[in-house]
């Protein structure tokens, strides 16, 4: 590995890391770095999710604040992070790629659809669940099932998973959009890890790619927590919209 490729994949995994934080699809930037310097493909994939497992972990550090009083939340939605990024990972490992590639797309689009109309469809939510005093705490009863799928995506690829999970949270849960994305990163951190120590096992793993990649990824966690927390919520939802939008073009035109 030269000097240009060290640099270049740090500097890729900063990115990734603050990207990752802020919405999710930070692997649109070292997935394609690496297969650039002529990393295989699988390797790249099961190397780049170890290495940004640190950059998501960071990141939940950064939002600590805004995670105050989730608890509850956060460890009941865990589980079903931690399922969906074992299931995700195995998928990777006996599926061939075309399997589950042919509906990333439409799981984006999907998401970003979702994203635009949050407002509005966790009002309606809202006005259901009136009836019975509101929406439950922990979220809408899908909320759960919603993560577990998120979750099975970031553990088989992991590119705009962010934008599945704002996307289910925002409109399954009563909380502000900074609150939900502090939660997002915790799932995020879970779900690559587990996939992460998956692949650690039964994978080819490029342990220098993940030792760069995972410095990077944590220096832009606390970037991307720091940027992040001062956005409003018109901004990081535009913010989410236009990362989404260009890893569905990625994917149109790969």
């Amino acid at each position: 590995m030269t000097l240009f490729e060290v640099v270049a994949i740090l500097l890729a995994g900063i990115a990734a890391g603050g990207i990752n934080t802020l919405v999710g699809s930070g692997t649109l930037i070292t997935f394609p770095t690496l297969l650039a310097f002529g990393v295989p493909p699988v390797t790249a994939n099961v190397s780049n999710t170890i290495g940004l497992a640190p950059g998501s972990l960071s990141g939940a550090i950064g939002y600590r604040r805004e995670l105050s009083g989730q608890r509850s939340r956060v460890l009941r939605l865990s589980v079903a992070s931690l399922i969906g990024g074992l299931l995700g990972a195995v998928l990777l490992l006996v599926l061939p790629s075309s399997a589950f590639e042919a509906i990333v797309p439409a799981l984006i689009l999907l998401g970003l659809v979702l994203v635009i109309f949050q407002p509005r469809i966790a009002a309606w939510v809202a006005r259901r669940h009136e009836s019975v005093g509101g929406l439950p705490h922990h979220g809408a009863w899908w909320v759960r099932p919603g993560v577990l799928g998120a979750g099975m995506y970031g553990g088989y690829f992991g590119a705009a998973q962010g934008v599945l999970l704002m996307a289910v949270l925002g409109i399954g849960i009563d909380e502000d959009l900074q609150s939900l994305n502090a939660i997002k990163n915790v799932l995020s951190a879970i779900v690559n890890a587990v996939a992460g120590l998956t692949f650690a096992f039964v994978a080819d793993v490029d342990w220098w790619i993940v030792l760069l990649i995972g410095v990077g990824s944590a220096i832009g966690g606390q970037l991307g927590a720091t940027v992040g927390r001062r956005l409003p919520p018109l901004g990081l939802r535009i913010v989410i919209v236009l990362v989404g939008t260009v890893a569905l073009a990625v994917f149109m035109l790969g």
